[in-house]
């Protein structure tokens, strides 16, 4: 099993920035993928920005420029830095991995439970 605890969400005025973290934990064997999405109320759940298991980066047109995703591959852990916040990014936000456990035989796919970031105009 594999349980993902993020952490870094809250209140914040529009154009500050926040930062959010995301531990992953358990039978891990290797990464396919680390990244967020986010749910607002009466939304679906939407691509923030993920991270690959090559490296290769995808953000959603609606944060590029202003969030920046990274991995921390000695700890398990993936952040996500939120700036120029705007009232739209108001959201419950989860974290996801695509994890391949010590149990095998394929990745499968985690999610954290999320934290909700309330931007203020």
């Amino acid at each position: 099993q594999v349980q993902l605890v993020e952490s870094g969400g809250g209140f914040v005025q529009a154009g500050g920035s926040l930062r959010l973290s995301c531990a992953a934990s358990g039978s891990i064997f290797s990464f396919d993928g680390m990244g967020w999405y986010r749910q607002a109320p009466g939304k679906q759940r939407d691509l923030v920005a993920a991270i690959t298991g090559s490296g290769i980066i995808n953000y959603a047109d609606s944060v590029k420029g202003r969030f920046t995703i990274s991995i921390d591959n000695a700890k398990n852990t993936v952040s996500l830095q939120m700036s120029s916040l705007k009232p739209e990014d108001t959201a419950v936000y989860y974290c996801n991995a695509i994890v391949l456990t010590t149990s095998g035989p394929l990745p499968m796919d985690y999610w954290g439970k999320g934290t909700l970031v309330t931007v203020s105009s």
